[in-house]
């Protein structure tokens, strides 16, 4: 399903792109400690930057899709109470850590 509300995220784009090229390094080198057959203790490590990076992806892309479509007043009447919305930004972003 394409969502064509992300234009915020297209002008992100290169920035999102880098960070989804380091995970996709992160992800060989799992592979690569596999295949090699390393110990769990390395592996586990490896594993878990991997997820640390993809949860750091995935905060700044909510971080940016409320930013942009529920706390911007100016575009969208209506629009959420921007000090909730950071509160809520605040619990994401430690939960995603």
């Amino acid at each position: 399903m394409l969502y064509r509300g992300m234009s915020h995220t297209i002008r992100e784009k290169q920035k999102l792109l880098a960070r989804v090229r380091r995970i996709r390094g992160q992800v060989e080198a799992i592979e690569r400690a596999l295949e090699g057959e390393a110990g769990c203790e390395p592996v586990m490590h490896l594993i878990a930057g991997a997820r640390g990076a993809m949860a750091g992806l995935m905060a700044e892309v909510v971080e940016d899709h409320v930013r942009e479509h529920l706390v911007d007043a100016e575009r969208h009447p209506g629009a959420l109470n921007k000090e909730a919305a950071e509160q809520l930004l605040g619990v994401v972003r430690s939960y995603l850590k």
